[in-house]
């Protein structure tokens, strides 16, 4: 059976919390990836940067739902997300575009769990963890080589 370890990167490029976007952007688009791993100083996952929590920066500013009754504002919306939507679109920084605590998997997962991840919830890059730290990276690509032998 395939396991993550298998088929991970182990060479990863990853960034810090405190990268800047545009720093993070050329990174994804000079090495041609879809996300990178956010690691703390020690090589602890913080979190995860995908092209499409770069995209979300285009997006128009969402206006919260609201409900007027008798001259008092009555929001039909929880303003905590709306606050987490704001900043993720003007953010400057890594940690606050990343999406923090990451599904990740450990490198005795089989393929067939990782499949599974990308297909089902929409993911496109999945880190590999050990013991709290980011050993490895798994793309698309990575799985679709297992099919050439």
């Amino acid at each position: 059976m395939i396991k993550a370890k298998d088929i991970m990167e182990k060479n990863i490029i990853s960034v810090q919390p405190d990268t800047d976007i545009t720093t993070a952007v050329g990174i994804l688009l000079k090495n041609h990836i879809n996300g990178v791993p956010v690691v703390d100083e020690t090589g602890a996952l913080k979190g995860i940067l995908c092209q499409s929590d770069l995209i979300f920066q285009q997006k128009n500013i969402p206006v919260p739902p609201i409900f007027i009754l008798l001259d008092g504002i009555i929001p039909l919306s929880s303003s905590k997300k709306f606050n987490a939507e704001l900043e993720k679109m003007a953010a400057i920084k890594v940690e606050q575009a990343m999406v923090k605590n990451p599904v990740s998997v450990g490198p005795e997962a089989p393929i067939s769990e990782i499949a599974s991840l990308m297909v089902e919830k929409h993911f496109h890059t999945i880190p590999v963890v050990e013991e709290g730290k980011l050993v490895g990276i798994i793309g698309k690509e990575d799985i679709l080589k297992v099919l050439i032998p």
